[in-house]
């Protein structure tokens, strides 16, 4: 949860030299060779089949391709803070899908969990005199990232029974990367050669890589099959938390009592919304979504 949270304060960090595109398409290029080097050396490397070659496609198109293009569109309009904060908001939003493509049944405190997250939103990004501070393009992004997580993870649930957590982000991110190269090409190549490139440069991409696009979800996918999807979520909400202390820290962003406390109203309405979860599958794509980052 720690390396996640500091993903979005290495995205604003590269931002400052690299477009969003340049930094998605290296980090995922950089990410999916990483991951098919240790599935290799694993013998964890599977044969994708033929009926779910649809859903693997579906699944890189929902994240990373327009999940990434929301958020890290999103994060040039907004600080890594609020980014956490609406990001964190997926499993909510996840939790409805469910209800509403597989009939899933909520209980009346996951009700309660998903009006309170929204009040909790609202608490952060309200000014004293009542009046919301936001910028109206880094939102809508954002909300197209989350969006885009809840179609990945409806399309997840399909999958997440047949291959292991990494294989499947192994191959998300290997058509992610191809989706984005023509981009890449076509609206950052020409900035990317024009810049004199430095290692110091690329230092929080491969962080991004390394860490949260690797080691992070590995480490994840190791605390569930060890602690159970149900325990294992619960700490994903610990990364605005996380995402705030360290923004605090290392660049300076200001954090109020009022964002503070909307901070924790947002977070417990995540637990709320979590509590007593329906079927295994579900979780497990519950527990995935938004994790690639």
């Amino acid at each position: 949860m720690i390396f996640w949270s500091f993903s979005f304060i290495w995205f604003k960090i590269a931002n400052k030299t690299f477009h969003p595109i340049t930094i998605v398409f290296i980090r995922l290029l950089f990410s999916a060779i990483l991951m098919t080097v240790f599935l290799i050396l694993t013998n964890n490397y599977m044969k994708i089949k033929k009926g779910d070659r649809k859903l693997f496609l579906m699944l890189a198109l929902f994240e990373p391709f327009v999940y990434f293009l929301g958020e890290s569109f999103g994060l040039t309009y907004v600080s890594a803070t609020v980014c956490s904060v609406l990001i964190a908001t997926i499993p909510v939003f996840a939790t409805l899908g469910a209800w509403l493509i597989f009939k899933e049944r909520l209980k009346a405190i996951n009700y309660a969990g998903i009006i309170t997250s929204f009040i909790g939103v609202l608490v952060f990004i309200l000014n004293s005199d009542g009046s919301i501070s936001f910028n109206i393009k880094g939102l809508g992004l954002l909300l197209l990232a989350v969006l885009s997580a809840v179609g990945y993870n409806l399309t997840l649930s399909r999958l997440i029974g047949t291959y292991s957590p990494v294989y499947i982000v192994n191959v998300q991110n290997l058509i992610g990367a191809v989706l984005f190269l023509p981009l890449f090409l076509i609206l950052d190549f020409k900035h990317f050669i024009s810049i004199p490139l430095t290692f110091d440069m690329f230092k929080p991409i491969i962080e991004l890589s390394i860490f949260a696009s690797c080691g992070a979800f590995i480490l994840f996918a190791y605390s569930v099959r060890n602690m159970g999807i149900t325990k294992a979520n619960v700490f994903s909400n610990c990364i605005p938390v996380f995402t705030a202390l360290f923004s605090f820290i290392l660049m300076g962003e200001k954090l109020t009592v009022q964002n503070l406390v909307g901070m924790a109203i947002v977070i417990g309405g995540l637990f709320m919304s979590q509590m007593n979860g329906t079927n295994k599958n579900i979780d497990e794509a519950l527990a995935l979504t938004g994790k690639t980052a």
